[in-house]
């Protein structure tokens, strides 16, 4: 009987490793144009992740969101396809602020749990970015933002959603000892906006892996999950 239960148990405990795993398929170079649309061909090698929760909103159902990855040896190439009926981009100090309060998919980088420095990528419907370094707890650096020449981003507008596809070059995941043994430590996240509350965006936080967590935070080792490289 212990036997059975260590059986089960270990089990267990692997299912939930692997619902944190994510495997990145490997592309011939220059297999994917990103225009925004994921219209390469190659995309459909990828896996699809569709496995998004609402983490402190169990009683409502989650809005359909996906994330896809395939690399090439340059390029980790991303895909979100987002389903919103009514996409919300706040334009109103005409920066990339405004992105905080708009809707938008998320990327996030550590390299440890320590997470004395980690990566953010916020980016919404019209293609916006919001990249910034931070270290642990909260400490945003804004003005940082990723090297323009390894940072690639693209959205459209479809019916009923949005698209954002985007590629983040392999030197640049390496220079900052992200990119470890094939392994990157990720959080895969969606930010929907509901509109304004009280002259703040009024907002619900989608996620791929379910952080320890009473209240909402991304910025906690425990929302992370692993991307590994094929």
């Amino acid at each position: 009987m212990k036997i059975a239960l260590c059986g089960i148990l270990l089990c267990w405990l692997c299912l939930g490793a692997a619902a944190q795993t994510y495997k990145v398929r490997r592309v011939a170079d220059g297999a994917i144009q990103v225009d925004g649309k994921g219209s390469s061909r190659s995309w459909r090698k990828a896996n699809v992740l569709k496995d998004f929760v609402y983490p402190w909103d169990s009683a409502a159902p989650v809005p359909a969101t996906s994330f896809a990855a395939l690399w090439d040896g340059k390029w980790l190439y991303c895909l979100y396809r987002v389903k919103d009926d009514s996409v919300i981009t706040l334009v109103k100090n005409n920066d990339r602020m405004d992105v905080g309060g708009s809707d938008r998919v998320e990327m996030f980088l550590k390299k440890n749990d320590s997470m004395n420095l980690y990566y953010c990528m916020e980016l919404d419907a019209d293609g916006r970015r919001l990249d910034y370094n931070a270290a642990y707890y909260r400490r945003m650096n804004y003005p940082w933002s990723w090297p323009a020449e390894d940072l690639i981003v693209k959205a459209t507008r479809v019916k009923g959603g949005y698209n954002i596809e985007f590629a983040v070059s392999v030197s640049s995941l390496q220079q900052f000892g992200l990119l470890e043994g094939g392994r990157l430590q990720a959080g895969l996240f969606r930010a929907e906006c509901k509109g304004m509350l009280n002259g703040r965006a009024d907002l619900r936080w989608i996620s791929w892996v379910r952080p320890k967590s009473d209240h909402p935070d991304f910025h906690i080792p425990s929302a992370f999950g692993t991307l590994v490289l094929e």
